[in-house]
């Protein structure tokens, strides 16, 4: 019979390696399944300067230290593993994965974090890794010497203009309103920056380009304004979608797909827990996915400690 995990952790970014850290060192036997590589949207963040004790730091450089200090006690990942399915039965889950693998655990904590949302516009899909990015850091050198366009408002889309000015010889951004969602501090880095210009109240409608990007179409939402804006990269910063369709029992969450916890961060499934981007709440930062595992894991050992204790009283 396969040995049933005493914790299993759904995704390797900073959230699940502190889960990860948390339910080893409690003595539990805990593994974390990551569909790509450890450190998730750390290893795409260039420098961080608002993770506390870290002045500051690049991002796969601090997921280097979260893996190792994970790792120091004993937890075990698997990288390259996508859950396809977690199913509760009876006292445990049975956790399935695209390669035909089941595990079976106690409980799960899901730390898998988001997919980055899309346009939705002619050309994107086609030129994606041919002009179309997500990602400044994984491909902002290869447009160096180039005119970069940027959409988005939130936080990433502005914080990445700024970041692409080191190879763009122009960065647009490009906002379908007249201000942004960004903190204060990211937007007044954008004003002060002489290589980025704005496009306010402005769609992309339509991505250009043979092999590569050459332009897009663009239309202000005011004046209904066509015209084609040269371009050799165009990165999409509009939002991520929490990574939650591989639970088939559905727990409760908001509109937008995020899970509904407690503040255990238990959600209303028994024995499953939620931490970091795909949970639903204020802000998304890493101290407050450390923050959400730390109290997961904690909580899960508790409920198993709980469960243990059930089995040996017969219920008193």
């Amino acid at each position: 019979m396969q040995e049933t995990y005493d914790i299993l952790i759904i995704g390797a970014g900073p959230a699940g390696l502190t889960a990860g850290l948390y339910g080893s060192r409690s003595n539990l036997k805990t593994i974390i399944l990551e569909k790509g590589i450890v450190g998730g949207q750390l290893n795409n963040t260039e420098a961080i300067e608002d993770y506390t004790g870290f002045e500051h730091i690049k991002g796969p450089e601090l997921s280097s230290l979260m893996e190792n200090h994970a790792r120091k006690f004993g937890v075990e990942i698997r990288t390259g593993i996508e859950v396809k399915s977690v199913r509760r039965t009876g006292d445990t889950f049975e956790v399935k994965t695209d390669g035909g693998e089941t595990y079976h655990a106690t409980t799960v904590i899901a730390t898998a974090g988001g997919t980055a949302s899309k346009i939705g516009v002619p050309g994107e899909e086609e030129l994606n890794g041919r002009g179309v990015s997500y990602c400044a850091v994984c491909d902002g050198a290869f447009f160096n010497g180039l005119v970069i366009t940027v959409v988005g408002g939130g936080d990433a889309a502005v914080e990445e203009a700024n970041y692409l000015t080191r190879f763009g010889t122009k960065v647009y951004l490009v906002h379908r309103r007249d201000e942004f969602r960004a903190q204060k501090i990211l937007q007044d880095q954008i004003f002060r920056n002489p290589k980025i210009e704005v496009i306010w109240n402005t769609v992309v409608e339509e991505i250009k380009g043979d092999k590569e990007v050459d332009s897009v179409i663009l239309r202000n939402l005011k004046t209904d304004e066509r015209w084609e804006h040269p371009t050799q990269g165009v990165f999409i910063f509009v939002g991520f979608k929490p990574n939650t369709y591989f639970l088939d029992d559905h727990p409760k969450h908001d509109d937008s797909g995020h899970l509904i916890t407690n503040d255990r961060m238990e959600t209303d499934i028994p024995g499953l827990y939620a931490a970091g981007d795909l949970r639903a709440q204020l802000v998304r930062q890493i101290t407050n996915a450390v923050g959400d595992a730390t109290v997961a894991a904690l909580a899960a050992e508790k409920y198993i400690t709980h469960l243990h204790h059930i089995k040996a009283t017969g219920g008193a």
